[in-house]
């Protein structure tokens, strides 16, 4: 059974950065994508960014391009999204995903599997 475990969430002050870290374990699967996702309470599962795991390909959602950076270590089996210029908005729980398609997809139900999510909280 693949595991994933984020760590690095916290509290932060408006402008500040933090990085998340996404370990990967267990399972045989072929992971294609892996990607960050955050819900906000009383919103959706939104789409942050994701990475091709092999071509190291990334993709962005526009709220955060330019800010977020999401990058993986193929020997370490760890994703990270460094998160610059944080603002109150961007406060949620984030959580890390993986999937075995060929093709990317900012959609949450196209991921087979998820971490327990880490809390961000960005103070004004």
């Amino acid at each position: 059974q693949v595991q994933l475990v984020e760590s690095g969430g916290g509290l932060v002050q408006d402008g500040d950065s933090l990085r998340l870290s996404c370990a990967a374990s267990g399972g045989t699967f072929s992971r294609n994508f892996m990607g960050w996702f955050r819900q906000a309470p009383g919103k959706e599962r939104e789409f942050v960014a994701a990475i091709a795991w092999s071509a190291g390909y990334t993709y962005y959602a526009d709220s955060v391009k330019g800010r977020f950076t999401i990058s993986r270590d193929i020997v370490k089996n760890t994703v990270y999204l460094q998160m610059n210029s944080l603002k109150p908005e961007d406060t949620a729980v984030y959580y890390c995903a993986a999937n075995s398609r060929s093709a990317f997809y900012r959609t949450p139900r196209f991921y087979d599997y998820w971490g327990q999510g880490t809390q961000v909280t960005v103070s004004s």
